[in-house]
């Protein structure tokens, strides 16, 4: 990514921790959990019509590492 590109990363990211500072809250208080290979990541999204989409990820080593780096 380009140094303009992530500026304006920079700035989104920090008008949705302004916007949403519970998210970050919660993050926070999962990676102090300490995740574990095989822990299972649950998702889900409703849309403004009522349509829900979900899915799962179950953690791996790599997914871990990739985690910590963004610690």
């Amino acid at each position: 990514m380009n140094p303009l590109g992530m500026m304006e990363l920079g700035k989104k990211y920090s008008k949705f921790k302004e916007q949403h500072p519970k998210f970050g809250m919660f993050l926070k208080s999962v990676a102090n959990k300490n995740l574990k290979e095989g822990s299972i990541m649950y998702m889900e999204f409703k849309d403004v019509d009522g349509e829900t989409y979900s899915a799962n990820i179950k953690l791996t080593k790599d997914d871990l590492e990739f985690l910590e780096m963004l610690k």
